[in-house]
């Protein structure tokens, strides 16, 4: 999923070329939003703290289950977006999900290698506010920890990885084309740390979306054609080795005047240590 605007990147996430702005979370049993469009293949061997959200008595057996992604920030701690467990997407509240996983260590959604981890706690950013989408975020607390070696590092306030212009790569088993092709295998694309004055013209405000720039970073290619996109919702941004945003939301998938917006984690470090 991914665009509670006009694209939200709940349910598959998928980098393509070209797809729409909102929250990425499905609205429906199907996969929940984002593909990474214009992407290429990815090794969970080489990105062990890429994970997936699962429910397959919700979105069905096909991929899995898989509806959004995560990333591990601690041995037993998932971040995700706070949208991909909104009642809207998952059918109710997280609690009566009874078969809500986090699938780490699978590269193809279907193989049987890795691991689905049931979770002991679900907390949603108190300050997530859904009709403008800051701070969208929330921590999963994993029933089994993952190996240390699974853990990414996350972004502080000042970081340099927030310049514009920096390289950064987004994740996620989404759609690949912003037409519903979803992704079985994990993929990833290159794209751009945009300047604020860039995201602000993009996003200004009205149906589409406002982009604010304390609590949001967007990332995009400047001539279109890689971006994250439905089903990718809640999946890592990262950056010279370091988690900077997760998949939250946009306009379409792949479009040059519209780049993906994602949630910044520098100012929600706090929240996620407690």
């Amino acid at each position: 999923m991914r665009r509670p605007f006009a694209r939200t990147l709940a349910g598959a996430l998928t980098l393509a070329a070209g797809a729409a702005v909102a929250p990425l979370a499905p609205v429906a049993p199907a996969a929940a939003d984002s593909v990474v469009v214009g992407g290429r293949p990815a090794l969970v061997d080489d990105t062990p703290w890429v994970v997936a959200l699962s429910s397959r008595d919700r979105f069905g057996g096909t991929r899995a289950g898989q509806f959004c992604g995560g990333v591990v920030v601690a041995p037993t701690k998932v971040l995700t977006a706070a949208h991909c467990l909104a009642r809207q997407v998952l059918g109710g509240s997280v609690e009566a999900v009874r078969d809500l996983r986090v699938i780490a260590g699978r590269t193809e959604l279907r193989a049987g290698e890795g691991r689905e981890i049931a979770l002991l706690e679900a907390r949603v950013n108190p300050a997530y506010d859904r009709y403008t989408n800051a701070g969208d975020l929330a921590v999963l607390t994993l029933a089994e920890p993952l190996p240390r070696a699974h853990v990414l590092p996350m972004a502080g306030p000042g970081d340099e990885a927030y310049a514009p212009g920096t390289e950064a790569t987004v994740f996620g088993w989404g759609d690949t084309t912003g037409y519903g092709d979803y992704a079985g295998s994990l993929r990833s694309a290159p794209v751009t740390v945009f300047d604020d004055v860039a995201c602000g013209r993009a996003y200004p405000g009205g149906p589409e979306g406002r982009y604010l720039p304390g609590a949001m970073v967007c990332a995009g290619d400047p001539a279109g054609g890689r971006d994250a996109c439905q089903g990718d919702s809640g999946g890592p941004l990262v950056a010279r080795g370091r988690l900077i945003g997760l998949v939250s939301w946009g306009r379409g998938c792949g479009r040059a005047d519209s780049p993906g917006v994602y949630t910044r984690i520098a100012p929600l470090t706090g929240f996620v240590a407690g």
